[in-house]
């Protein structure tokens, strides 16, 4: 005969599929692994994975995970040390099932995509101040962490500690040729739109992690169209509420590229 399988009434996490956008946040906050990524939205592995206490349900900015009271598998402790220790192996995109929400961080190299030495960069990047042209693929990324979308970025995420955030507007990296050079150099870097997005879930996500992490700085860059003023707007709110006092810096770009003075 077959093991009985025991089920209780009790409360488990629900997912409303229609809301769901798969951004993967819950899957980060769950400690015990119990959703992943699959087709597009979030699932509920197993019940007996759920430990009900909800870490997920104030990481999901469209709202779509509720608690409700259901028959199902009575909680597992030690079925979830199993099935955490099964993810260990799997690299961090393919434990949770959505590359876009997995927390990297990048080991910063002075070398370019051919292999050239640190002081071709050097080269390079005096090039790219003089304003002349680089060869294809020869500018490298100063890009240091992933993912970069303010919604995606996990409060507490290790590339925030003590760091100099860069809150760019989407518009700012295609208007400004000299954005990783001028602009993402050696800071954490996190994008928003103040008018396409859900302004209010992203003024929320940005206090948390200012409340929850310590950075050092921010500075905002933004186009000079008005809708991009919204940006500002946030962090300095977004400031307020954390009750974060650091330094803070707006920088202007007009719509050619150019810094606003």
């Amino acid at each position: 005969m077959g093991k009985i399988e025991m089920r209780v009434k009790r409360k488990i996490v629900q997912i409303d599929e229609d809301k769901c956008d798969g951004c993967g946040l819950c899957i980060i906050s769950c400690a015990e692994g119990a959703l992943q990524i699959k087709d597009g939205k979030a699932r509920l592995v197993s019940d007996k994975y759920c430990d009900s206490l909800g870490a997920c349900l104030g990481e999901c900015p469209q709202d779509a995970i509720s608690i409700i009271e259901r028959e199902g598998e009575p909680f597992d402790e030690k079925a979830v040390e199993k099935h955490l220790a099964s993810q260990s192996a799997v690299t961090p995109d393919k434990a949770c099932g959505c590359p876009s929400a997995a927390a990297l961080q990048f080991e910063k190299k002075d070398t370019l995509p051919c292999g050239c030495p640190s002081s071709t960069v050097a080269q390079f990047k005096a090039t790219a101040k003089e304003g002349a042209p680089l060869p294809s693929g020869s500018q490298p990324s100063e890009l240091a962490h992933w993912p970069v979308q303010l919604t995606l970025v996990p409060p507490k995420a290790p590339f925030l500690q003590g760091a100099d955030v860069l809150l760019a507007a989407d518009c700012t990296a295609f208007a400004s040729g000299a954005f990783h050079l001028d602009f993402l150099k050696n800071r954490a870097l996190l994008v928003a739109c103040p008018k396409l997005d859900n302004y209010e879930a992203h003024l929320a996500k940005l206090t948390e992690i200012l409340s929850q992490s310590d950075v050092r700085s921010m500075t905002v860059l933004r186009m000079e169209v008005p809708c991009c003023a919204g940006l500002t707007r946030m962090a300095m709110q977004a400031m307020l509420s954390s009750n974060k006092d650091i330094p803070f810096k707006e920088v202007i770009l007009t719509t050619r590229g150019e810094v606003k003075g």
